[in-house]
C-alpha cells in the first residue's frame, strides 16, 4: 500500500480555479485502477491551503495516477502551477 498526504498552498485569489479542477480531478482518479482513496480537503484555517489523502494499491498504481491524461490536464498542467508551496508527505500504515 502506497500512502500520503500532499499540502498545497495557493494564492487565494486562485482558490476558485484550484477546486474546480480539484473537483475534475478527484472523481477521474477514484475511478483509476489501483485507486484505493483520493480525497481534497481544503483546510478550514487556511482557505487557500489544499490537502490530499492518497493511497494506491501499490507503486504501480501510483505512477499510472501521476501519468494519466486527466492528472497532466487538472494537476501538472492545472493547479500546479499555481501553487506557492507543496509538501509531501509518505505514510505508514500501522496495522
Amino acid at each position: 500500500m502506497v500512502s500520503f498526504t500532499v499540502r498545497m498552498e495557493f494564492d487565494p485569489a486562485d482558490r476558485g480555479k484550484v477546486e474546480e479542477l480539484v473537483r475534475k480531478l478527484a472523481p477521474l482518479s477514484r475511478q483509476e485502477p489501483g485507486c484505493v482513496t483520493y480525497v481534497p480537503h481544503f483546510v478550514q484555517d487556511a482557505p487557500a491551503t489544499l490537502v490530499i489523502y492518497e493511497q494506491y494499491r501499490d507503486e504501480a498504481a501510483l505512477d499510472h495516477h501521476r501519468n494519466s491524461p486527466h492528472f497532466q490536464q487538472y494537476a501538472s498542467n492545472g493547479f500546479f502551477k499555481l501553487m506557492r508551496a507543496r509538501h509531501l508527505e509518505r505514510l505508514t500504515l500501522v496495522e
